[in-house]
């Protein structure tokens, strides 16, 4: 999060969508991208991001189970954001390898 200023928050319902998203927001100087896991395909779609868009720093948000933190492992997310305190999300991020952000 020093890394920008600003951080879309991006709800992507079709992953075909993300990839051109992420080339505009990082041509217009926003390489932190955080891809909310509000959708049914938001894994897919950050997967493309973080393949498609190396200078990027992908991230999940809206994680709300430690389920949801085993699907991110190997996807190049780089950050994960919780909108709450969960005692088991921060019990299972340590095995997981990315950073962790509550709030």
């Amino acid at each position: 999060m020093q890394l920008a200023p600003v951080i879309p928050v991006l709800r992507i319902e079709d992953p075909a969508d993300a990839v051109p998203l992420g080339r505009a927001l990082v041509a217009g100087g926003l390489r932190v991208l955080e891809v909310t896991l509000r959708t049914e395909r938001a894994i897919e779609a950050l997967v493309a991001m973080a393949k498609a868009l190396p200078d990027a720093v992908v991230g999940a948000g809206t994680v709300l189970h430690p389920a949801q933190l085993d699907e991110l492992k190997d996807t190049g997310c780089r950050f994960i954001v919780s909108p709450g305190f969960s005692a088991a999300l921060v019990e299972a991020a340590p095995a997981v390898g990315i950073p962790f952000q509550i709030g």
